[in-house]
């Protein structure tokens, strides 16, 4: 057992308490507090503010192998995809960048108090069903202790293969508790309905969710000249609104489209450090909120947003909603961290710290010069000290940060196999402003 005691306050998710403590059962699971026995490892969290395991409800993992490439800064979409494609091809996508680029974006994750990344897969070797590929990713997350969902998309796939794979995928991870699948396909602007109708009846099969992304820049110009119509027109038509399927971006849609998607049961997936720097414009997140839509937070990944910060992007998703609609509360965005990205992932286990959820729980420092004169510690979290990293990250009831420091593996040995790698393959290391222009040698 585990028992997490001392804390300035803790937030459960559903309300604040002081002086309370969090005790996590061997099954990893909160349990109410109890007498504390010898088997009880105890985790000082004095000077902590505790909340939730943040869930990263959207992430693109392979991307954290090439973020601040040349050429990926400031340009429409349009140019940004070849380019990144251009470079996954330069480096090559196999078992091994899978495995190094998920080790290097979970450590990181979980070192930003993030408990649980959706990892949107989008990009495949040319053969092969994609299995290994998301074993891979699965023995990064189980080696780091993170938990992992593992989205089997596509993009500009043969529909056939790309229902095959996701088939397989989901056969090889059936009844392992520590990775859920779902599948996806990239948008309508990358995949048309017969891939989209496949997938989908793979999700159904097996009892998947869905989830894909909208409204990007690119998303609407492909929907408009392609099809003639709206991205969330398409998807609606195509059976892609449902209370099965999480929509991320969502980009500067109208109130009309907000009505729709209320109607139709989906949930969305607020990417606003994605989203503004590739400007896309901003999601109308307290909108959707407001009209029932719950809503969940993503990083996307280092193609689009250079870190996996979702404490970071949540600070942003609360200073820009104000241009998106109205104002929002700081602990409104901690819960669209928490609770409501864990909704869309089909998890009411997780985003809590209810009794009977997983024990996933992360211990902010609030002791420091960043945090004094706060008068609210909880929503300090967001508008005070900006990058903050957590004190303690727990994940079913294991610790796995501790002072700052990851416990199941190195970090800088993660890192250091990551810039080895892409050295083997032909990508020198950054070492300053002229490096990356040797990229595409």
């Amino acid at each position: 057992m585990l028992r997490v005691s001392g804390a300035d306050l803790v937030w459960t998710g559903t309300a604040v308490r002081t002086g309370a403590e969090i005790v996590c059962d061997d099954a990893g699971l909160v349990v109410p507090g109890g007498a504390p026995g010898a088997s009880v490892e105890v985790l000082d969290a004095t000077g902590c503010v505790v909340t939730p395991g943040l869930v990263n409800a959207h992430h693109h993992l392979l991307q954290t192998a090439f973020r601040t490439l040349p050429g990926t800064r400031g340009v429409a979409m349009r140019d940004w995809l070849p380019r990144m494609a251009a470079a996954y091809a330069a480096v090559g996508i196999d078992d091994e960048l899978a495995y190094v680029a998920a080790s290097v974006g979970l450590a990181e994750a979980l070192l930003c108090g993030v408990t649980t990344v959706a990892d949107h897969q989008l990009n495949w070797p040319p053969a092969g069903d994609g299995v290994s590929i998301a074993r891979a990713v699965a023995r990064a997350a189980n080696e780091l202790g993170a938990r992992l969902v593992f989205v089997r998309g596509s993009a500009r796939e043969d529909p056939q293969s790309a229902a095959a794979s996701a088939e397989a995928i989901a056969l090889a991870f059936a009844g392992d508790p520590r990775v859920q699948i779902g599948v996806g396909p990239a948008g309508v602007h990358s995949d048309g309905p017969e891939t989209f109708a496949l997938l989908g009846e793979v999700a159904a099969a097996h009892g998947l969710r869905r989830r894909t992304q909208a409204n990007e820049q690119v998303d609407v110009e492909v929907a408009a000249a392609r099809y003639g119509r709206r991205p969330l027109e398409l998807l609606d038509e195509w059976g892609w609104l449902a209370p099965d399927v999480t929509l991320a971006h969502l980009c500067e849609i109208t109130p009309a489209e907000v009505a729709l998607l209320s109607a139709s049961g989906v949930s969305a997936t607020h990417v606003p450090g994605c989203d503004l720097p590739m400007g896309w414009g901003v999601a109308p997140a307290a909108a959707l909120a407001d009209a029932g839509v719950p809503v969940g937070l993503g990083t996307s990944g280092g193609g689009s947003n250079d870190a996996g910060h979702l404490l970071a992007d949540a600070r942003l998703a609360l200073q820009v909603a104000p241009l998106a609609g109205r104002p929002v509360m700081a602990v409104e965005v901690l819960g669209w961290a928490t609770a409501g990205s864990a909704t869309g992932l089909g998890r009411a286990d997780l985003g809590r710290l209810d009794p009977g959820c997983a024990g996933d729980l992360v211990c902010w420092d609030v002791s420091g010069v960043s945090d004094a004169g706060v008068a609210d510690p909880l929503a300090g979290l967001l508008w005070a000290g900006p990058g903050r990293r957590p004190r303690h990250v727990v994940v079913g009831g294991q610790v796995v940060v501790r002072d700052g420091r990851l416990l199941p593996r190195v970090e800088s040995q993660i890192a250091a196999r990551l810039h080895a790698l892409l050295r083997e393959r032909g990508v020198p290391a950054a070492t300053g402003p002229n490096s990356a222009r040797d990229f595409h040698r």
